[in-house]
């Protein structure tokens, strides 16, 4: 039962009827198309939407959970209570000079194709990225030798208390997969990117390339969230599961992918506790077969 029914009224007040989903389909809004119902979805078209949804959400003590466009997120069967706010809508980006200004519904893509457009490089290693702006910041996103940490210069971040703040580069603490906005719970509006001039034909030439070698190697035909571990150090999480013998090994609907192991594929109608035990087999025997524990990218969020 939808305990917060009653509370629709509040978000179409300043909504789009359309853009307020009640029992939303999670398997329809995240890549691994997975996942039951969100009590409530929320899709914002602005930033002043997002932080009007954020300050009902905390007024009315309903629990909240902000999402890109689903690239790197799996959602439990069971769904998610309370709300989803979706922000691959709040997606404007402007140029100025070397500074690309991208709201967090941005897709990466977008950003290195603005950068393209103007001849700017050093965005060109997210162009195969399928996330937004927001989860990119948020986690630290990278591809290709290259990741957000190398051309942010700052971000607007929503902090715990509803105030917008602004955090430099350094404030932002960017490690592996991981930043300030992750630790301390913050909620991404924008950032801006401080690339280099280039030749458009030699920024091309490279996304080209990377795009090219993406389509080439990874499982792009099935559902998945991208990379499903994060890099051991010292190891390469592939050549982990490829040689603890799991290479194309399925668990329900669920696969290693037989193009990249490091890549789990909705295969064949696969539910997320196929997904999630399947993950939880690898774990194992990488563990039992070489002492190396390898710890989800993909962040598992939702109820069983």
């Amino acid at each position: 039962m939808n305990q917060f029914r009653g509370l629709i009224d509040l978000f179409k007040k300043f909504y789009k009827e359309e853009n307020v989903i009640e029992d939303a389909q999670m398997k329809n809004h995240v890549y691994f198309k997975v996942g039951g119902p969100a009590d409530i979805l929320l899709i914002p078209e602005t930033k002043e939407q997002v932080l009007k949804s954020i300050e009902v959400c905390r007024n009315n003590n309903i629990p909240f959970y902000v999402v890109g466009n689903g690239s790197n997120i799996l959602v439990r069967d069971g769904g998610m209570r309370g709300v989803v706010i979706k922000l691959g809508e709040v997606k404007n980006i402007s140029v100025d000079g070397d500074r690309v200004n991208a709201e967090c519904g941005a897709l990466l893509k977008d950003v290195s194709s603005a950068g393209l457009s103007n001849s700017l490089t050093g965005f060109e290693f997210a162009c195969g990225i399928p996330g937004t702006v927001g989860g990119a910041v948020f986690m630290n996103a990278g591809a290709y030798h290259g990741e957000i940490a190398d051309v942010i210069e700052s971000a607007d971040v929503i902090d715990t208390k509803g105030n917008i703040i602004t955090l430099n580069k350094e404030e932002l603490e960017l490690g592996y997969r991981c930043s300030a906005v992750m630790k301390k719970g913050y909620v991404v509006l924008s950032a801006i990117f401080k690339l280099q001039a280039g030749e458009e034909e030699k920024i091309k030439e490279r996304v080209d390339d990377l795009t090219f070698m993406r389509e080439s190697k990874q499982p792009l035909e099935y559902p998945s969230a991208g990379s499903t571990f994060k890099r051991p150090e010292g190891y390469f999480a592939g050549k982990l599961i490829q040689d603890a013998g799991l290479k194309g090994f399925t668990l329900g609907g669920a696969a290693v992918s037989d193009k990249h192991s490091g890549f789990v594929i909705n295969k064949n109608g696969a539910t997320a506790k196929d997904i999630i035990e399947l993950i939880k087999h690898i774990q194992d025997e990488v563990k039992q077969q070489f002492g190396v524990e390898l710890h989800p990218e993909v962040r598992i969020i939702g109820e069983e």
